[in-house]
């Protein structure tokens, strides 16, 4: 099995064609996707009619991930929201590697693969597909802001998803152990628009490291995926420095599907996840170009 490469890619099976064909939000969100662009490939905000209403980035969240129907879910314990946008995961408080949780209390068959969401933020994008995969995938979030963690998980039980968890940690300190206790195998990992950390002196800040790349590369199943992107180029090529750098280990996806376009620079041209993440909504509509690439292990 360690010898077979998935001609494949292990993405196609996040989601089912049948559930994408039967889902009426995901026709909404096709819609809304043909509508944002519109919006954005305009020069100006003048080429939108004046009589019609201009739709705002937390307005295309909310019906994006309309599906989910959280938004009138309301923790009493957080109230409204209000986290820092950027962690120092290098600080003493997060140096401390998490505890290994019981897997069988976790999910509900932790034997499933799991795909793995580094710095998950609300965790709305890892719900949506958790709900419409049920019983052939668990999905774990990993996030250093302890109230979107709190949150995120009273979201997924009033989902009554079985078959997600986020945990309060840091992955530079508590991925490689997490992963090598879980139970079935590591199907996929995500790393989507993590904090830039701009400052030159704060680059060690930056969540992807050679011990981190190194982890997941490692602990991937043959066949299993790691997907990066981000809207911030710097950001964006010096995740894919680590990663080109484990050429004898992954290739990028489009030398296995060639249906899966690139530019001329070696980026993936769409999101092959289904969803968007709540960044990646809001930085388009401003007009921004989001970064991606794709691998899969040899």
């Amino acid at each position: 099995m360690a010898n077979t490469i998935l001609k494949t890619p292990l993405f196609s099976t996040i989601i089912t064609s049948a559930a994408v064909r039967s889902s009426k939000s995901s026709f909404n969100s096709s819609l809304l996707h043909n509508h944002v662009r519109h919006i954005c490939n305009c020069s100006s905000a003048a080429s939108v009619s004046q009589h019609q209403p201009q739709i705002r980035s937390p307005q295309l969240v909310a019906l994006e991930y309309a599906d989910l129907s959280i938004p009138h879910i309301v923790c009493e314990e957080l109230g409204a929201l209000r986290v820092r946008q950027h962690v120092n995961p290098l600080s003493s408080c997060l140096s401390v590697p998490v505890e290994v949780p019981n897997w069988e209390d976790v999910f509900e068959d932790p034997k499933l693969p799991l795909v793995v969401d580094i710095g998950s933020g609300s965790g709305r994008f890892l719900m949506w597909l958790a709900k419409r995969n049920p019983g052939s995938k668990n999905y774990m979030g990993l996030e250093i802001r302890k109230k979107l963690v709190t949150r995120a998980e009273t979201w997924a039980k009033e989902l009554a998803l079985s078959n997600i968890h986020f945990l309060f940690a840091n992955a530079s300190i508590s991925f490689k152990q997490l992963i090598s206790t879980y139970p079935g195998p590591l199907m996929l990992v995500s790393i989507l628009c993590p904090d830039p950390h701009f400052k030159k002196r704060h680059h060690k800040r930056r969540i992807v490291q050679k011990p981190l790349v190194e982890a997941i590369v490692d602990g991937l199943m043959p066949g299993g995926q790691v997907f990066i992107q981000s809207d911030v180029l710097e950001v964006a090529v010096d995740m894919r420095k680590y990663f080109d750098a484990e050429s004898d280990k992954l290739v990028h996806v489009d030398n296995v599907d060639s249906s899966l376009l690139c530019d001329n620079e070696g980026w993936l041209v769409s999101n092959p996840m289904g969803i968007r993440t709540e960044r990646e909504i809001h930085a388009e509509y401003e007009g921004a170009k989001i970064y991606r690439r794709m691998y899969q292990k040899q």
